[in-house]
């Protein structure tokens, strides 16, 4: 009986050798692989109009979207499933596995870098503030916040607050909220003085909202108390190099194309927007 098991236990043993080369090569599969097998890509993003939100049928909707299924498309597949959460949530859900790219307008910094691969910019793009009509403040700068000691709004995790803090605002005139929705509502309550927040949202609140109007603010360092330009990319987890790299394939023909500017144009996307020659390792380096 002894012998039997032993036999057996060997047995499984080689079987256990034989399997486990398999099982790593399932576990290593790219999101690349999954796209050539016609297996379906989770897009991850939060509400934020325009650059991505979900539909009535929870369709990708916005043009970060749009522009994340074109390059799909491009790649091979139709087969897409949104997965709509707090923008604060992204980052740690492309990490745990619950959808495999950020296409949320996700601005490429050197802090996010260290989390995620990004793929080169698809578009080059200003912030702007929200203040009530007739910018009582007379806001254009971070430094004018700064030097009136008056309290800013905007969403947790976004750019603008570390750039309000390399400005020399004060953590405690910095008010984080949730999403866009609280930014305006923040300053229409009068709770702070400007939202600040991209230029696209903050424009189709003005533009819904006669109480609110937007400023274009001065375009420059935030060392300097100004506002810089943001580069938006996808995001993907840092394994993924080969898919990243397969995107930035298709992004060369793509950017600009008749196409790209059809699915955008009707979110508000200019050829102003189109990306410069900035690279993605140029800005995570900082």
């Amino acid at each position: 009986m002894r012998r039997a098991i032993l036999r057996g236990m060997a047995a499984l043993g080689i079987a256990a050798m034989v399997i486990a080369p398999f099982a790593g090569l399932a576990s290593a599969q790219s999101l690349l692989d999954k796209i050539k097998n016609g297996e379906t890509v989770r897009i991850g993003f939060s509400n934020e109009i325009p650059w991505a939100y979900p539909g009535e049928n929870n369709e990708p909707l916005g043009f970060v979207n749009a522009m994340a299924v074109d390059i799909l498309n491009k790649l091979g597949t139709t087969k897409v499933e949104p997965v709509v959460t707090e923008w604060g949530s992204l980052i740690p859900g492309l990490q745990a596995g619950r959808f495999d790219i950020i296409t949320g307008g996700m601005y490429i910094t050197p802090d996010r870098c260290r989390n995620v691969l990004f793929t080169e910019p698809l578009a080059k793009v200003t912030g702007a503030l929200l203040v009530p009509k007739g910018n009582p403040e007379g806001l254009r700068s971070y430094n004018d916040l700064r030097d009136k000691g008056l309290t800013m709004v905007t969403g947790s995790g976004w750019t603008a607050v570390k750039n309000a803090q390399t400005a020399g605002i004060a953590d405690n005139k910095i008010m984080q909220v949730a999403g866009a929705a609280e930014v305006l509502q923040a300053v229409k309550a009068g709770r702070a003085a400007a939202g600040v927040g991209d230029y696209f949202t903050m424009k189709a609140f003005a533009d819904k909202d006669p109480s609110v109007e937007i400023v274009d603010p001065l375009i420059g360092r935030a060392e300097d108390g100004l506002f810089p330009a943001g580069y938006v990319g996808l995001a993907f987890p840092p394994d993924q190099q080969a898919t990243v790299d397969a995107f930035n394939e298709v992004l060369k023909a793509y950017t600009g194309s008749d196409q790209m500017l059809e699915s955008v144009g009707k979110y508000g996307f200019t050829k102003a927007m189109l990306r410069d020659d900035t690279k993605a390792a140029e800005i995570c380096k900082g």
